[in-house]
């Protein structure tokens, strides 16, 4: 395999079939406008299941990668295994929910790629700590419980971090960060997205820059993620790459979308 980029996308025996349906969709519509390689990653499925799931590939080069973990470790054990597999490699991680939705979408990530830089396809200065509700009186004592709970993990608003549905970054870089880090279940998933020790911060911390890119090519850095238009602010109309709860916001009426907007970016 040459040394173009790798694009990885996921999909796991969690995953419904039209989320990869619309990745094929997308990715054919889309043209990436930059040499890469192509991996797509099937985690916890049966060889069966994998045969069928190709044959909707069969016209798209690509490569596969069956992880061969038969535990759920959530996507970052996949990629953390994949990364191993393709040493000192620029790999653009997609979740299932993710595909792309601007022409050149490859190339202009790319463009801004250097060593020491990690690409997202958006970011968000959103708190967990925060989002955590006192929604009934008598639920009182289960409310302190979550907040110290959460503070113990994740910074007060704004918390900037990256969002991980879709990033790019060099695969010595990412091992090196995530075999320090725990997953066993959801709540640590979410740690390492945006708690203290999260993705973002651990780079932070090593002077790496941290961009988000948008449709335009646009680059920006962390006090100007908000301004890409990628991920709840104003229409989204400048998103380079879809994922779920993106596609969440654009569902909401003005007024909830004035609220989701400040819950993430604090206007």
């Amino acid at each position: 395999m040459s040394k173009n980029p790798i694009v990885c996308y996921l999909f796991t025996k969690f995953d419904k079939t039209k989320s990869l349906n619309s990745f094929i969709k997308n990715y054919k519509k889309y043209k990436p406008g930059h040499n890469h390689n192509l991996i797509i990653c099937y985690k916890l499925l049966k060889k069966k299941n994998i045969n069928t799931l190709e044959k909707k590939f069969q016209d798209i080069e690509h490569k596969v990668f069956v992880d061969s973990s038969d535990r759920n470790d959530w996507d970052f054990g996949t990629y953390s295994r994949l990364s191993s597999s393709y040493p000192n490699r620029a790999i653009f991680f997609m979740n299932s929910h993710s595909y792309p939705v601007s022409s050149n979408w490859l190339k202009k990530i790319m463009s801004h790629y250097k060593k020491k830089t990690i690409i997202a396809a958006s970011g968000s200065y959103e708190s967990i700590t925060n989002e955590v509700k006192l929604k009934k009186f008598h639920h009182i004592f289960s409310f302190f419980i979550k907040k110290n709970k959460a503070k113990k993990s994740f910074s007060n608003f704004p918390n900037p971090h990256l969002n991980t549905s879709s990033f790019l970054i060099n695969s010595d870089d990412f091992n090196d960060f995530i075999k320090k880090q725990r997953f066993n279940n959801k709540y640590e998933t979410w740690k390492i997205e945006s708690g203290y020790n999260s993705l973002t911060n651990y780079f932070k911390r090593r002077k790496f820059k941290l961009l988000v890119v948008n449709s335009e090519g646009k680059k920006f850095l962390e006090d100007k993620w908000m301004y890409s238009e990628t991920y709840y602010y104003k229409e989204q109309k400048k998103t380079i790459i879809s994922d779920k709860h993106s596609r969440k916001y654009l569902t909401y009426g003005k007024k909830q979308k004035i609220i989701s907007q400040k819950s993430v970016w604090g206007v």
